[in-house]
């Protein structure tokens, strides 16, 4: 379908001079990290604003460094942002008007002046004392048209904003599909989702690096299959509450918890190549679909190192949670060796479609009907009567059961249909959520 392309609004600068806190102020929906510490931005984020009649997409970066560096995360990082600003229609430069002009600054000045985007010099923090000896220095940089803002108070936003409006190419008309549906990567740090993501992607969206915590924001892009747009988000790595004392990873884990509320389908990544495996994970497993209600497959990463002794091991670790287990679908993978990686957009699909069908009423009904003949439910000698059933929803598959006494049916007794359906139909990967109500 036709849609508008609006113009990109990108925002730049070194490290920790407020990038994330401006974004965050002008956005709405999505909220980006921030602390009082470098590098916490590694990827970038965007949100549509609007303002006074005129909507544009608003782009945050991580933190511009030009000088080489030996560290795989920072060049990866500053990789991204420079696409960015190649992508952008304006440049919101921001500087920090505490510190003053560096060195780094100037840099990046250097390289915003070789392109054609327009350039707005942000001089942010000029509710602190200091900056008011610092607010001219950036004079030199050579950009004539700037703005004093705090982006943590919001003094000044409007008018950067009308700033930024004034300024607006005018928008597009392209082609552009909205996402059939909406896949997020789920695990512990460093089980390899980064890197899934790129094979999926076919490109490096996401940065990869040994280190654990890599990705600290949900990044999305999509992929096209079967002539489907499927939206596929890196999320941050999650682990038991308990051993986040960080205040970034607490932050993280938010962010992943957003993405997950936000998905269709969650495909959780496990190291299968563990000594032992993670309770977490599994209790992730079980929130995402038993809570949550979200088509699930788990993938048991770096197959590659896998011996046959852990093999038997893994298969020992899941037996408590063969209730769950058993419903869903698992592959053995290796983001390294490319192993069954092929299988893995096919699965999604299929999931999708059994995740989004519909069931005729009236089959749906007689075969409850049947059941409830077959062997008769009772609660404290009281016999549970079944009238019919009907479907009010997909993704998840939401059914309605009339009853004569709802309050009768409980865990056990809803758990019974459940199994019913599941044997009729293949819904492996696929939660049923159940509403009982009187007649």
């Amino acid at each position: 379908m036709k849609k508008t392309q609006l113009p990109i609004v990108t925002i730049v600068g070194r490290t920790n001079v407020g990038k994330s806190t401006l974004f965050n102020r002008l956005s709405e929906n999505v909220k980006a990290i921030t602390l009082d510490r470098e590098g916490v931005t590694r990827d970038f984020l965007s949100d549509t604003i609007a303002w006074q009649g005129r909507s544009f997409n608003l782009v945050d970066t991580g933190g511009i460094s030009l000088r080489k560096t030996m560290d795989p995360i920072l060049a990866q990082s500053r990789s991204i942002a420079l696409d960015m600003i190649e992508r952008a229609d304006i440049i919101l430069f921001v500087v920090d008007g505490e510190c003053g002009l560096v060195t780094e600054d100037r840099e990046i000045a250097q390289l915003l002046h070789k392109h054609a985007a327009a350039v707005f010099l942000v001089i942010n923090k000029i509710d602190i004392k200091d900056s008011e000896d610092n607010k001219y220095d950036f004079d030199g940089l050579g950009f004539s048209k700037k703005c004093f803002i705090s982006a943590a108070h919001g003094k000044n936003i409007v008018d950067l904003l009308e700033f930024i409006v004034s300024n607006l190419p005018e928008p597009k008309l392209v082609e552009v599909n909205e996402p059939a549906y909406k896949v997020m990567l789920l695990g512990k740090p460093n089980v390899g989702k980064s890197s899934l993501m790129n094979l999926l992607l076919q490109r490096d969206r996401s940065i990869v690096s040994p280190e654990p915590g890599t990705t600290r924001e949900a990044l999305a892009d999509r992929v096209k299959f079967y002539q489907e747009d499927i939206e596929f988000s890196d999320t941050p790595g999650v682990r038991r509450m308990r051993s986040v004392t960080d205040s970034l990873e607490g932050l993280m884990v938010q962010s992943t918890m957003r993405a997950l509320k936000n998905s269709d389908i969650v495909l959780l990544l496990i190291d299968g190549s563990s000594d032992q495996l993670a309770d977490q994970e599994l209790k992730l497993a079980f929130y995402a679909f038993e809570s949550q209600h979200k088509a699930l497959m788990i993938l048991y990463n770096k197959a590659d190192l896998v011996q046959e002794d852990r093999k038997a091991q893994l298969d020992h670790d899941i037996e408590e949670y063969d209730f769950l287990l058993k419903k869903i679908i698992t592959f053995n993978i290796s983001c390294k060796t490319d192993k069954n990686i092929g299988k893995i957009l096919p699965a999604v699909k299929e999931l999708w479609d059994r995740y989004s069908q519909r069931f005729n009423q009236n089959e749906l009904t007689q075969l409850f009907k049947d059941a409830s003949i077959k062997r008769p439910l009772y609660h404290n000698k009281n016999l549970l009567t079944f009238y019919s059933a009907h479907q009010i929803s997909t993704a998840p598959i939401t059914i309605v059961l009339h009853v004569n006494v709802p309050m009768w049916f409980g865990k056990s007794q809803v758990a019974y249909y459940e199994r019913v359906l599941r044997q009729k139909f293949d819904l492996r990967g696929v939660p049923i959520k159940f509403i009982v109500r009187s007649r």
